[in-house]
């Protein structure tokens, strides 16, 4: 919860600004995307190459 004065109620801080305020959270999105989405797009790209006879 944030901090706020006396008398008043204590201002919820967003899921969203939580989940950006955090750097390490963010180096993992940022490594763990990319390699996902490259793994992917390899086995799919090995998947349309024609068999051989």
């Amino acid at each position: 919860m944030a901090e706020t004065s006396e008398g008043e109620a204590p201002k919820r801080i967003p899921f969203m600004q939580r989940l950006l305020d955090n750097p390490f959270l963010l180096l993992f999105l940022g490594v763990t995307v990319p390699t996902v989405l490259y793994l992917l797009w390899g086995v799919m790209e090995l998947s349309q190459i024609p068999v051989a006879r």
